[in-house]
């Protein structure tokens, strides 16, 4: 009898890596950061709550991402509007977005575009 452990591999990252080297990767990109928290004058995507964006070779497009606090109030709203804004690329296939809060948001995780329009910078 075998024990599966759940824990992590040692070295893996937290957060599994974009399909950064596809065609349509940098135009995802643009289309998450046209989705503000509505609290924060600052797009998700350069906030860091966008964790991964995958894209198959038949164009289907996975995004992972968190909110910054789970108690969020538009934690229902707010996957729906980034596919809403992904979904109408061209090339785009199919949007499956999901949240996570593993590992949670943190504020070291916003771009220094981010920390400078917050004022953290």
């Amino acid at each position: 009898m075998t024990v599966e452990s759940k824990e992590p591999l040692e070295g893996a990252p937290l957060i599994k890596p974009s399909s950064t080297d596809h065609p349509l990767y940098d135009s995802v990109v643009e289309a998450c950061r046209t989705v503000y928290d509505p609290e924060i004058p600052v797009n998700i995507y350069d906030l860091g709550l966008v964790y991964t964006i995958e894209i198959s070779p038949e164009n289907e497009v996975s995004i992972l991402m968190t909110l910054t606090a789970p108690g969020c109030p538009v934690a229902g709203e707010m996957p729906g509007w980034v596919a809403d804004a992904v979904e109408p690329l061209p090339g785009v296939k199919q949007v499956d977005v999901q949240l996570t809060w593993e590992p949670q948001w943190g504020m070291e995780m916003m771009s220094d575009e981010a920390r400078l329009e917050l004022g953290f910078m």
